[in-house]
C-alpha cells in the first residue's frame, strides 16, 4: 500500500517562502521517482519539479532558481522549498510517486494536494 500525505501549504505574500512536505508510506515498494505537480483553477496539472532515486532533480522553467526539490530517504519524505513566491504560483500542489514492486511492476500514486496561495 502507498500513501502520500502533503503538508505545508498556506497563504503568503509575494516574495515570501513556503516549504511543502510529502510523507510517503511505501510498504512493499521501492520508490523510482518523486515529483511535485501543481494545478491552478481551470488549468491542467503541470510538473513543478522531479527527483529520481539517484537524486537527479529537474525543474519547470518557471520555478528554476526559486524552488528546490529534495528528499530525506531515511524519513521517506519529499520536500519542495519555495522561495520568492509569486502570485502565479498560486495552485494546489500535489505529491507524485512512481513505485516499483520486487517483480518489476511500476505504479503511480498521487497525494491529496495542498493549497498554496500567494497574494500580491
Amino acid at each position: 500500500q502507498v500513501q502520500l500525505v502533503e503538508s505545508g501549504g498556506g497563504l503568503v505574500q509575494a516574495g515570501e517562502s513556503l516549504r511543502l512536505s510529502c510523507a510517503a508510506s511505501v510498504s512493499g515498494f521501492s520508490i523510482n521517482a518523486l515529483a511535485w505537480y501543481c494545478q491552478a483553477p481551470g488549468k491542467q496539472r503541470d510538473l513543478v519539479a522531479s527527483i529520481t532515486s539517484g537524486g537527479i532533480a529537474n525543474y519547470a522553467d518557471s520555478v528554476k532558481g526559486r524552488f528546490t526539490i529534495s528528499r530525506d530517504i531515511a524519513k521517506n519524505t519529499l520536500y519542495l522549498q519555495m522561495n520568492n513566491l509569486k502570485p502565479e504560483d498560486t495552485a494546489v500542489y500535489y505529491c507524485y510517486a512512481v513505485v516499483q514492486t520486487a517483480a518489476g511492476y511500476s505504479f503511480q500514486y498521487w497525494g491529496q494536494g495542498t493549497q498554496v496561495t500567494v497574494s500580491s
